[in-house]
């Protein structure tokens, strides 16, 4: 185990500077827009939450695509180029997007060009993470890989958690200085695994599969199965509204209460804190008491309560009970929902399932930004979050009745094994 540290510390380390970068980002994004703005076309002007949700959308639909691909080119070449390189990228990706405000000069297109190609490049290198678990499922034997990944896990919440608090501290220093932080990190952990970071995969044990790259092969495994379309259904909706959230409330507070990146950070990073307490600790508490069906239902209510809120509070303070009404109904709402759609599958269709379902989820987190970000331009800055309540609302009206034995009698769902489409049994074949 002495042996395994250091690959285990980088790879820990490679997670945690790609969610602090995507965390450090977000409360930044409307103060480089508004910047685009003081030289840009009247159009540009007027869409500001849009261009907002685009650049966030721009890194979620890379990381979707590319993420398969990453993927295969680390079972055909090893780990641990794929893991450097995405390292040397995103750092370059983090440079570039602290050098777009002095492309002004050039004028406002140019500068969002900038910015759009740094976010490009980062969901690009942010897409390793198959290849991080890759490596975790390489290195670990079956009794302590769960521990391993579990490292992943933390380094999500510590990295969204700690990002937005850096990148707002920093922000009062220069707008510029947490991107270059960033950067950095990436660069220096690069150099720390090229030293340190030995090769997982041996050459017998690579291969070549192509047909496996597609991200939407994933999804063709799941969409005709009509069992688990409720929860599908729930976890998409679910999905929409927080990822609309989590792109437009950096513009949403500063319109509406003058928020800078400071004050962004904090809530961003308040969020994320509530996060890890409820899905660290308390849910594995909640689960055995209540099972996981009340627990989705009831931290769905919950969410869309807060979604309300969000729209409604009349002063700034009142963010944060709302925020941890969110936090705590998001907590016990998404892993609950997880368990379900697991216990749903058959037992040989594990890994498709919940495959199929983590592809919809990012392509929520490219459609919510943008969705979010055009209606607050079009409607108003409460829209995002009363609609939102409305998504999680109708998450609710789906899973209700298809839930109803387990809400009534709290037993478990027993595992269903329909019959395989013929999706399902080409990627079982891969």
């Amino acid at each position: 185990m002495k042996k395994q540290r250091s690959p285990l510390i980088f790879i820990f380390l490679t997670v945690f500077i790609d969610l602090l970068g995507v965390g450090i980002v977000l409360p930044l994004l409307p103060f480089y827009v508004k910047i685009i703005e003081e030289s840009s076309p009247a159009w540009m002007a007027a869409n500001h939450a849009l261009i907002v949700g685009a650049l966030t959308a721009s890194f979620s639909l890379f990381q979707f695509l590319f993420a398969p691909i990453l993927g295969g080119w680390s079972d055909r070449y090893g780990r641990r180029p794929v893991l450097l390189l995405s390292l040397v990228g995103a750092g370059f990706s983090y440079v570039l997007f602290g050098l777009a405000d002095s492309f002004t000069p050039l004028g406002a297109p140019v500068v969002l060009l900038v910015l759009f190609v740094s976010r490009i490049i980062a969901g690009i290198t942010g897409a390793s993470i198959s290849s991080a678990q890759a490596y975790i499922a390489d290195v670990t034997t079956p009794e302590t890989r769960a521990r391993g990944l579990g490292m992943i896990g933390a380094a999500f919440g510590l990295g969204f958690m700690i990002g937005p608090a850096l990148g707002g501290l920093l922000s009062t220093v220069s707008l510029s200085l947490p991107a270059y932080v960033a950067a950095t990190l990436a660069f220096g952990n690069a150099i720390f695994g090229f030293f340190r970071l030995p090769e997982s995969l041996p050459p017998e044990r690579r291969t070549v599969r192509g047909a496996g790259l597609s991200p939407f092969r994933r999804l063709s495994a799941i969409t005709g199965r009509t069992d688990i379309r409720p929860i599908l259904m729930g976890i998409v909706l679910l999905n929409l509204a927080f990822a609309g959230l989590q792109s437009n409330f950096a513009v949403f507070s500063s319109d509406r209460f003058g928020y800078g990146p400071t004050e962004i950070a904090f809530v961003f990073a308040f969020i994320g804190l509530m996060a890890v307490i409820m899905q660290g600790f308390l849910i594995r508490k909640l689960v055995p008491r209540f099972g996981e069906a009340r627990l989705a239902i009831s931290g769905l209510v919950m969410m869309s309560i807060a979604f309300a809120q969000i729209a409604l509070v009349p002063f700034s303070w009142m963010l944060y009970p709302t925020m941890a009404l969110l936090s705590i109904g998001s907590g016990m709402a998404t892993p609950s929902l997880t368990s379900l759609l697991s216990r749903r599958a058959g037992h040989g269709e594990q890994g498709s399932v919940l495959g199929g379902s983590q592809a919809l989820i990012s392509l929520t987190m490219v459609v919510g930004p943008l969705v979010a970000g055009l209606i607050f331009d079009t409607i108003g800055q409460t829209a995002p979050y009363l609609i939102g309540a409305l998504l999680v609302a109708g998450a609710v009206a789906t899973l209700v009745p298809a839930l109803r034995p387990e809400l009534r009698g709290g037993k478990e769902l027993e595992p269903v094994t329909p019959v395989a489409s013929p999706a399902e049994v080409e990627l079982a074949g891969d």
